[in-house]
């Protein structure tokens, strides 16, 4: 009976579609990924298992314990790590991110404060093992960025970053004001996933208004001869993008339209919330004023997130990158909240 099948009469496979096979093979892999670290866990807590049996059987242990108790310790890290992934459940959570940071009120002072939370931000990428790519930035008038889009690369960025959106406000002695007063700036952060949906959007060409400029820099040999710089303006929602800090005109116009494709993805996510609310009588103001964290220099030093109510005075280790104290637990608030 098997072999009188005729061929026509088998179903179209996974395999006959070539886009379709390709999405399972990621999701497998990202489900191979989440699944890997717990069993090399696993197999580290039976070796650890099986060492602490052999210390029992030796006369003077004292050689071992430390080896032990460092692998403990490691094993405890680990597992921190994997228990704050396991918060990580949005449809969006395991993308990479763009991440965008805008001086807001406060002059030099918020510009500066960018280059700071920028900092902040890559040495967090990096103790994490992600990836990252300055995309564009727009200097100061006198110091610091007025503003800067970097790509983050890796699993789970989006998930965590995203709790990092909205006004970060910084209270200190200004090193710019000659008379040592104290000031308080602010910088947004908005962090956008780079998602399968983000590339579905299709954008009309005659929707886009495309322009070219040198890319800005410090002077002398750094500044660029030709127009390498591109802006993309999409007409029709008045978003505009940039990207100046590669020195092939093409790979500005590709990470710009990648940017703007994760841009309006959102958009059209937001709007879609919106109408929800809407029908549910629920529209909720989010101001420019409503700062989620605090980082006070002076006269003490506190780092304080107004979500959660989570501080700390070691501000040096959070401007260090040390942010996921923070980040959990907004994590752990989100979840309660929507559960």
């Amino acid at each position: 009976m098997a072999a009188g099948l005729r061929a026509e009469s088998v179903k179209p496979g996974l395999w006959d579609d070539p886009e379709r096979a390709q999405r399972v093979m990621q999701e497998l892999s990202r489900l191979e990924a989440q699944i890997a670290p717990w069993q090399d866990v696993h197999r580290r807590l039976q070796d650890a298992a099986e060492m602490m049996a052999l210390l029992h059987e030796e006369e003077d242990p004292s050689p071992y314990v430390e080896d032990l108790e460092r692998e403990i310790a490691g094993l405890q890290r680990v597992v921190e790590q994997l228990a704050m992934a396991d918060l990580l459940g949005g449809e969006h959570d395991p993308c990479s991110a763009f991440l965008e940071i805008n001086a807001g009120a406060g002059g030099t002072e918020s510009c500066d404060w960018v280059t700071m939370l920028l900092r902040m931000y890559l040495r967090w990428a990096e103790r994490h093992g992600f990836t990252t790519e300055i995309l564009d930035q727009t200097e100061g008038e006198v110091t610091g960025l007025k503003s800067v889009t970097v790509r983050v690369r890796g699993n789970y960025a989006y998930g965590y970053l995203r709790a990092e959106r909205g006004v970060h406000r910084l209270v200190r002695i200004s090193p710019f004001d000659a008379n040592r007063r104290r000031h308080t700036s602010f910088a947004s952060v908005d962090v956008l996933p780079e998602t399968e949906a983000a590339e579905e959007v299709r954008i009309n060409p005659d929707e886009l208004r495309i322009e070219t400029f040198r890319s800005s820099g410090a002077g002398g040999q750094n500044v660029q001869k030709n127009e390498t710089a591109v802006r993309i303006t999409h007409l029709p929602t008045g978003t505009v993008v940039q990207c100046q800090n590669e020195r092939s005109q093409l790979r500005n116009r590709d990470f710009a339209l990648a940017v703007l494709q994760a841009r309006l993805a959102e958009l059209r996510r937001k709007e879609q919330e919106a109408k929800m609310a809407e029908m549910r009588g629920e529209v909720r103001a989010i101001e420019w004023g409503n700062q989620i964290r605090s980082y006070v220099f002076q006269p003490y030093t506190l780092v304080k997130d107004h979500r959660t109510g989570i501080e700390t005075g070691n501000i040096i280790a959070v401007m260090d990158g040390e942010i996921d104290d923070f980040i959990r637990a907004y994590l752990v608030q989100f979840r309660a909240s929507t559960s």
